[in-house]
Order: C-alpha cells, then sequence, then structure tokens
C-alpha cells in the first residue's frame, strides 16, 4: 500500500486537533480567572482601601481587639528583621491582642534598613494588621497597606481575558480545520500577538498607577493594542502570501 500526502496530512491533523483542543480548555480556564480578578479581586481591593482611607483614630482610652476598623498607635517591639531583595519582613511584638505580627515590605527604607532586634517602633495597626511603622520622623508602609493600585489588577484580568480570546480563536481554528489552520499559527500571528498582550497590559498597567488614570482606560487600551495589532499583521500576512500559491505541507502543531 502506497503512504501519499494525504496520509501525512490525516497525521498532522491530528495533532494539530489535539494542540487545539488543549488550547481551548486552557482558554476557558483563562477566562474563569479573569472573571474572577474583575468580580473579586478588584471589587475586594477596592471596598478594603475605601474602609482604610476612611478609617479614624480609635478613641482615646477604648480596650484594643485584635481586629479594629479604626486605626491604633502601638509601640511594638522587633523580634527579628529580614533585608533581602525577594524577602523584606520583621516580626513585631506588643500587649495584648499584639502579641506577635509579622509584617512584609516592598522595599528596604528607611525604616526597615536601620532596624535592629530589641529595638521600639510605633506601629499603626488596622484590621488586624500592622499599616506603617515609625522610627522617629521616618514613616514606612508596610506591604498589608491598602493601597490605590487598582490599574494592575486590571491589567491582570485584561490579560487573562486576552489570552483565553486568543486560546478560543486558535484553539478553535485547529479543531474546525486541523490541516488548514490559514493564518491561526504560533509564528508568527499568535507569538506576536501574546507578546502584544503582555508588553501592553504591562504598559498601560504601570503606567495607569503612576498617572492616575482610572483602572476602566486599562482593559480599553489594551484592547485596542491587541486588536489593532491582530488586523494589521493578518492584513500584511494575507497581502503577502496571495501571491504565494497553496501550501505542500500541513503546518506544524503548537510546541
Amino acid at each position: 500500500m502506497r503512504v501519499g500526502t494525504g496520509d501525512g496530512r490525516a497525521g498532522w491533523g491530528g495533532w494539530n486537533r489535539v494542540g487545539g483542543a488543549v488550547l481551548v480548555g486552557l482558554a476557558v480556564v483563562a477566562a474563569f480567572a479573569g472573571f474572577s480578578v474583575f468580580t473579586t479581586w478588584l471589587p475586594g481591593d477596592a471596598a478594603r482601601y475605601r474602609d482604610y482611607s476612611a478609617a479614624g483614630k480609635c478613641p482615646a482610652g477604648s480596650e484594643a481587639s485584635a481586629v479594629e476598623d479604626c486605626l491604633r498607635d502601638v509601640t511594638l517591639t522587633v523580634e527579628s528583621v529580614t533585608n533581602k531583595r525577594k524577602n523584606r519582613a520583621a516580626v513585631l511584638t506588643g500587649p495584648g491582642p499584639y502579641t506577635r505580627m509579622e509584617s512584609s515590605f516592598g522595599d528596604p527604607g528607611p525604616v526597615l534598613s536601620g532596624l535592629e532586634k530589641g529595638e521600639r517602633v510605633t506601629g499603626t495597626v488596622w484590621d488586624g494588621d500592622v499599616m506603617v511603622i515609625a522610627q522617629g520622623n521616618l514613616r514606612q508602609s508596610t506591604a498589608e497597606e491598602p493601597r490605590d493600585e487598582l490599574q494592575m489588577v486590571a491589567a491582570i484580568g485584561t490579560f487573562l481575558w486576552l489570552l483565553a480570546a486568543l486560546g478560543l480563536l486558535f484553539g478553535g481554528v485547529r479543531v474546525a480545520r486541523p490541516t488548514h489552520p490559514g493564518h491561526f499559527t504560533w509564528r508568527p500571528y499568535g507569538k506576536v500577538l501574546l507578546i502584544v498582550a503582555g508588553v501592553s497590559c504591562g504598559v498601560v498597567g504601570l503606567g495607569s498607577v503612576w498617572t492616575g488614570v482610572p483602572w476602566p482606560v486599562v482593559p480599553s487600551v489594551c484592547g485596542v493594542v491587541v486588536v489593532g495589532t491582530a488586523w494589521f499583521l493578518y492584513r500584511d500576512l494575507r497581502d503577502g502570501r496571495a501571491g504565494a500559491g497553496p501550501r505542500t505541507q500541513p503546518p506544524l502543531p503548537l510546541p
């Protein structure tokens, strides 16, 4: 029996269909993750920041509790300090409900870099965590302090949704047309779009944080950038291959 080109195409088609199904499955996971970002993570951070911004000082003489919705300044003793690039933290001990509190930090200074075991600091406590530590005139926020940086959360959610859209599109085409996916291949179309999605979400998210642009701008700008890139790239590929004739070999499956 002679094995011809058709058998080879059928073999590649089977692998392409499997790869397409995997892409569709990953796309569904990414879509649910993005949905969770916008419905749980982002609203939760926004509500926590609003509550923290609206919190006032605890009444003088009031009894302290482990979790409070007011700001309380407590004298704490440094039990241990870790100041490494990937792990900046301090263990603080205090009276009453503040027996042992662990706080992490995003940068080394100005307070953390000079802390030593046994020293005392003033910690501003809210909702069971230390928000700020102070020593003399120096103050430093901890990683637990709520921040108005919803733009980066939106950027993560947007990237997940773009990832889901690309996975559904490329995977669906491979499942429907395993031997003839056209331009919906990893190189160059898929690879470029994935890079553009990641870079645009990162740049727009950080830029929005620095400039104070509201978070809803992030999904809009990232979506326009990726869709625009997809259109121009598709147009160039279509025009460049218009006179190239039909393919003689089936496309390779995704790596």
